[in-house]
């Protein structure tokens, strides 16, 4: 009988263990009894009293005075975290203190509302505008409520939302997460995370990689799992156990350990088997994230994120404050490859000074390389800081452009790249720029493909859509094929093609890339050694046997067993 902190005891049910089968996000196995986040904030009803025409000013410093607490802890956390944790805590926090929040919830205090009334309606306007736009911005509803209930808690004296600390090293179950409490995640304490909804690109997912915690999503009867209950959760196979049976639980969990002991001694640089070279590299945002990267032996930068320079920030940073953080992480990784990507706001990274309000279609708007149309300064003022940071640092970064559609758009980056003394390149996201791979390097010296876009572009599905996430699942054939052509053009060209995407730290998709003739694959940091070590264990034709397998197969899951048993052959 296993017990959560809160003592609730849970009877293993005499039919067994049940496995529940989700998505696999996260490789690794964990074992251990439940946890659930706490509690739904108490949310008042209308029905409360109005607030006294005098006392209101007051009511409005007890709202403003409650979101500045919660946007302080959230910075707080921020500043504490890298990479993708630090980016969401530091949105989060930037929502918390959104004027247009504090403008609607005076507004409804003026009207006589109390602050957490206010609060509520409030929260409820932008959940309902976010809800009409659709798409990407549907998702920022998750990130509204999470800030309204953590508002209103503090308003009314109740205890800060959110995943509970257990005693005990335990699997999180939830239906799904807000950003935030993601990011704040403990690895030492929460040891494998599942979720009902959600998809392999979604935040929870991207963060789960970043801290290398055991990750399943889209798993169905979660709900039905309560508090307590003992769970095997296998991030490779994509289950969920639910009273797994003792003997077989612990040799999962040893033959998990034995292997994560194996990649500890992963140093780089990888290899296949046979020797054939590919470049495994890190996704970082900041110097922190750069330092913790060399430490677990990436062999560079491949996809340096710009947008934390630029996120909670109501004008946009000057050159220098920009280049004194490219600087830090080009410091990192001295005399090595370090490719940065221009700005990607827009779309679920709205920035106030450089995005579009109301657009009706954010993922299909001004987004990425398209805000230079707007504002043709921005970019030219990021590249001029790139540039200062190369300057002092004697780095020559590569530089890449997000969200590129045509070929006159990658050349008159190129130019402007060029023009800079550094090396241009633009990502492929877009199912024009792979069928136009060929021409876009003609003008461009590298590719790299963001699957994460690629995927919810060429399959017309949202990518954080928890109902569509089989659609956007980076083993899907369609994503592949064009994959195997972009790479191809590489061939063709001379020129190197890598992924960026969350399809890299799959180490089993990651032999099919190399199969697919993919010359660098970039990850979350926790990643790369599993990365890197799985492709010491394959040779190339073995990886290209493989990528034959996946291309073949009808969809994900018939591509995953495909390619395993393609990999098991050659042991």
């Amino acid at each position: 009988m296993s017990t959560t902190s809160t003592g609730t005891a849970y009877l293993p049910q005499a039919s067994g263990p049940t496995v529940l089968t989700g998505t696999p996000v996260v490789p690794g196995v964990a074992l251990g009894p439940v946890i659930r986040p706490s509690g739904a904030v108490r949310l008042p009803g209308d029905g409360e009293p109005d607030v006294e025409e005098g006392a209101r000013p007051a009511e409005k410093q007890r709202f403003v005075a409650a979101a500045e607490v919660v946007a302080g802890r959230l910075a707080q956390r921020a500043a504490a975290a890298t990479g993708v944790s630090a980016e969401v805590l530091s949105t989060t926090a930037g929502l918390a203190r959104d004027r247009g929040l504090l403008s609607a919830v005076e507004q409804r205090i003026d009207s006589g509302s109390p602050a957490a009334v206010a609060t509520v309606q409030a929260a409820q306007q932008f959940m309902d505008m976010f809800t009409a736009l659709g798409g990407l911005m549907a998702e920022r509803v998750t990130d509204v409520r999470d800030v309204r209930d953590r508002i209103v808690a503090e308003l009314t004296g109740q205890g800060e939302p959110g995943v509970p600390s257990p005693d005990v090293p335990s699997v999180l179950l939830a239906d799904d997460l807000a950003p935030a409490d993601t990011a704040g995640l403990d690895p030492a304490r929460v040891i494998g995370l599942a979720t009902r909804l959600g998809g392999t690109t979604s935040h929870t997912a991207i963060i789960a990689r970043q801290l290398g915690l055991p990750c399943v999503v889209a798993v169905g009867g979660l709900d039905d799992v309560p508090a307590g209950a003992t769970v095997l959760l296998d991030g490779e196979q994509g289950t969920v156990t639910v009273d797994p049976e003792e003997f077989e639980a612990l040799a999962r969990v040893d033959a998990a350990r034995a292997a994560a002991e194996a990649l500890s001694g992963y140093e780089g640089p990888a290899t296949t088997k046979d020797g054939h070279a590919v470049q495994v590299l890190a996704n970082v945002q900041d110097g922190a994230g750069a330092q913790a990267a060399a430490a677990v032996h990436a062999e560079g930068v491949g996809l340096l994120r710009t947008e934390l320079a630029f996120l909670g920030h109501a004008e946009e940073p000057s050159v220098e404050e920009q280049a004194k953080g490219y600087a830090a992480v080009f410091e990192a990784f001295a005399g090595r490859k370090v490719v940065l990507r221009t700005l990607d706001a827009g779309s679920d990274k709205p920035l106030a000074f450089a995005t579009l309000p109301d657009e009706a279609n954010p993922a299909l708007g001004v987004r990425g390389l398209r805000i230079a149309r707007l504002d043709p300064g921005l970019l030219e003022r990021q590249l001029d800081a790139v540039a200062e940071a190369a300057r002092t640092t004697s780095s020559t970064p590569w530089v890449m452009a997000p969200m590129v559609a045509t070929v006159a758009e990658a050349a008159d980056f190129a130019t402007q790249v060029r023009a800079r003394g550094l090396v241009p390149g633009v990502m492929i996201e877009v199912p024009s720029a792979a069928l136009l791979a060929d021409r876009l390097l003609e003008h461009v010296d590298f590719l790299s493909i963001g699957t994460n876009d690629l995927s919810q572009y060429t399959l017309a599905a949202d990518r954080l859509s928890a109902d569509l996430a089989d659609l956007t699942d980076p083993w899907q054939p369609a994503l592949l094929l064009l994959v195997s052509m972009t790479a191809e053009a590489g061939r063709r060209r001379g020129k190197p093609v890598g992924v960026c995407g969350e399809a890299a730290a799959d180490p089993l998709l990651a032999c099919v890339l190399v199969g697919l003739g993919i010359s660098s694959l970039s990850c979350a940091a926790s990643a790369v050694p599993g990365v890197g070590s799985k492709l010491g264990t394959v040779e190339l034709a073995t990886c290209q046997e493989a990528a034959r397998a996946a291309l073949a197969a009808d969809g994900p899951a018939e591509a995953r067993a495909a390619v395993r048993a393609v990999l098991a052959a050659a042991e």
